[in-house]
């Protein structure tokens, strides 16, 4: 049985009994391997764009045993699925950017696909705008620290019923969130915190987002030794991001 990181393992906690898994980016099929090992799913693809991924995938999947389960291909993003292949798909370890990418040029491959666990690497909230705009629900929302760096992962869920994910993301993203506290949080830094994440605040996310102001007011202060008109516009809107970002901070739910 392989050993899971702790952002793996967490992800493996996520995923429905007999699903039909989908790896993206999967590295050395770590994860495709431990689930089928453990039973938990009917089939899986392992892809990745690299070849050395790859053979060091097909060699994790003859050492265990589990060819009969887990098929290793490559090929970019989705294209190493066919139509309804998957019901649950993952993407760990990946920027945001990329992500939204392999979603966004998905087509019918995605179509029949329940179940999303993402792990990105950086920009969040780009990832959570996409699901929300396009008809997924976040269901969980978890942070994992590991190797002094805290990764985000999301949970996300299809409802058949495209009015039904309207409504809960209404629900989810409502910037009354923290009020009377904080009568208002803009869409943007609720996408970039997270709705269930910010509901729900530990310690990790309250490190996190200490980090992500300092950063922002540490960048400040290099920009206002500029006399530029395009630097003093950068640190106004970085200084106005740090003040939300503390403001936020500060009307925080008890830690749970």
């Amino acid at each position: 049985m392989p050993r899971l990181s702790r952002r793996l393992a967490a992800l493996a906690e996520w995923v429905p009994e007999g699903a039909r898994f989908a790896d993206i980016g999967t590295d050395h099929a770590l994860l495709p391997v431990y689930l089928a090992l453990s039973g938990r799913i009917a089939s899986a693809v392992a892809g990745d764009l690299r070849t050395g991924p790859v053979r060091a995938a097909l060699r994790q999947v003859e050492a265990a045993g589990a060819g009969g389960v887990v098929s290793v291909r490559q090929g970019d993003g989705l294209s190493v699925l066919a139509p309804g292949e998957a019901d649950t798909l993952c993407i760990a370890g990946l920027g945001g950017a990329q992500i939204v990418r392999i979603l966004e040029t998905g087509g019918p491959r995605l179509a029949g696909v329940r179940t999303l666990l993402l792990a990105p690497q950086r920009a969040e909230g780009a990832v959570r705008r996409w699901l929300s705009e396009h008809g997924w629900v976040l269901d969980a929302e978890r942070l994992v620290e590991e190797g002094g760096v805290i990764y985000t992962l999301l949970k996300a869920v299809k409802p058949a019923d495209g009015a039904e994910a309207e409504r809960r993301n209404r629900g989810l993203y409502d910037p009354e969130v923290l009020a009377p506290r904080m009568p208002e949080i803009p869409l943007w830094l609720l996408y970039d915190m997270g709705p269930l994440l910010l509901r729900r605040p530990d310690a990790a996310f309250r490190r996190l987002w200490e980090a992500e102001a300092a950063k922002r007011e540490r960048v400040v202060r290099q920009l206002e030794r500029s006399a530029s008109p395009e630097a003093a516009r950068k640190a106004e809107i970085l200084e106005r991001e740090a003040r939300l970002i503390r403001e936020v901070l500060g009307c925080l739910p008890a830690e749970t």
